[in-house]
């Protein structure tokens, strides 16, 4: 089953996946209404859906993906999006990505990728498109070289707060805890991030500043 709101794209895909073998196109919708209608109607293998449809043109093959996991788990759902937002992969594969694809939609001038990530998923498979993944070991080893992550729980809640501009008696009262123990985790907070030798006025700043740059 195809899901697309352009008119053009829906045809052409349909086109693209009648001419091969194996694959049988038994319905095309342009919403997510009618997608779930035509799931019920024709119960699919696989649905092909784009990311963003009518009624709020968010992540409503997203929203597919969730829905279709609890009532009809054996329907696989490749999600064709332009969006390399690892956000979008994450959440589609947050109850498990067996059965799940997510392509670019650069993938669909190539017949072959697409029929074989639709056959994958259709199988129990997981397809998620190479660009994805490069973007998510970026973010993994960016995540990896961080500062923060030298800090623990409380001191990263610490650096929270400092981020919003507070003092140290607005931090303790936030957090519940003494002023002294407030002092003690940010002077830890400046050793771990390299700080120790600014002024403290730019000892905050700073700190501010990676907080800000990481969230």
């Amino acid at each position: 089953m195809v899901a697309e709101d352009s008119l053009i794209l829906r045809e052409g895909l349909q086109e693209l996946l009648r001419s091969s073998p194996g694959i049988e196109v038994v319905a095309a919708c342009a919403d997510l209404d009618s997608l779930m209608d035509a799931v019920e109607l024709h119960e699919p293998e696989v649905v092909l859906t784009d990311i963003r449809m009518p009624p709020s043109k968010t992540d409503e093959g997203i929203q597919v993906a969730a829905r279709l996991r609890e009532s009809h788990p054996a329907i696989g759902v490749v999600v064709l999006s332009q969006f390399s937002e690892p956000t979008y992969v994450l959440k589609l594969l947050e109850s498990g990505s067996d059965r799940r694809g997510y392509l670019l939609k650069d993938r669909v001038h190539n017949r072959g990728e697409l029929v074989s990530a639709i056959d994958a998923v259709a199988r129990g498979g997981s397809v998620i498109d190479p660009k994805i993944v490069e973007v998510l070991v970026e973010a993994k080893a960016r995540a990896e070289r961080s500062l923060l992550t030298r800090l623990t729980p409380r001191e990263a809640e610490v650096l929270a707060e400092m981020a919003q501009g507070k003092s140290n008696t607005a931090i303790a009262d936030s957090l519940v805890l003494t002023k002294r123990a407030v002092e003690k985790h940010i002077n830890s907070i400046f050793m771990k991030l390299g700080l120790a030798s600014s002024d403290d006025v730019s000892k905050r700043v700073k700190a501010t500043l990676l907080f800000l740059a990481e969230a």
